[in-house]
């Protein structure tokens, strides 16, 4: 575990993987230390914002290396249901390039119950984990300059919802109608670090 400053507000943990980061939030979260304000997860890293008018960089650092790292699922969050159809422009490439059929991926891509590990890329973007394994492919060698709002992808050990048009280099699976961001909506995020997921045909 490495920590390090980032501003005069937070201090940035940096981990040896995505288990472990996970693993961290779950602590932090369930025994938040004194001062401690935010806890945010990213791929490798855990930032945790503070009140420098209740603890210093230093009692922070100290309290969080004591924190023991927790299974996420003691502390697992709310179940979302995304509704998607599948009709994504990669699906045939997809099955093609796994040696699956189109049903199968979708079963699979179905199958699991996925928890956002952290969010990111976009306002409203959630990193979700628990792909099946044989799902599991590198991102498209040539990304696509415009991918549409609700599009469903996967690449690599993640699943997710673009939630605004933009570019992207993951394969298109299908396209879902549940806005993920959305300004009028309290919070405006679908989905938040720890929140259960599970997507079904709509």
């Amino acid at each position: 575990m490495w920590i390090r400053p980032a501003g005069e507000r937070a201090i940035l943990v940096e981990v040896d993987d995505l288990d472990q980061v996970a693993g961290l939030r779950a602590g932090l979260v369930a025994d938040l230390p004194a001062g401690a304000v935010e806890v945010v997860p990213a791929a490798r890293t855990v930032l945790v914002t503070f009140d420098p008018d209740v603890t210093t960089f230093d009692r922070l650092s100290a309290a969080v290396r004591d924190v023991p790292l927790r299974m996420t699922d003691a502390i697992a969050g709310a179940l979302v249901e995304i509704p998607v159809r599948y009709d994504g422009e990669d699906l045939d490439d997809v099955a093609k390039a796994t040696g699956l059929s189109r049903a199968e991926v979708i079963a699979r891509h179905q199958g699991p119950e996925y928890q956002v590990a952290f969010c990111g890329f976009a306002p409203g973007f959630g990193y979700l984990t628990g792909i099946d394994p044989a799902l599991r492919l590198p991102r498209r060698s040539t990304p696509r300059t415009r991918v549409p709002a609700g599009s469903v992808a996967i690449a690599g050990e993640f699943t997710g919802v673009y939630p605004t048009v933009s570019p992207g280099g993951w394969h298109l699976l299908g396209h879902s109608e549940l806005a993920m961001w959305d300004l009028d909506r309290d919070p405006p995020a679908a989905l938040a670090p720890g929140d259960r997921v599970r997507f079904v045909s709509s």
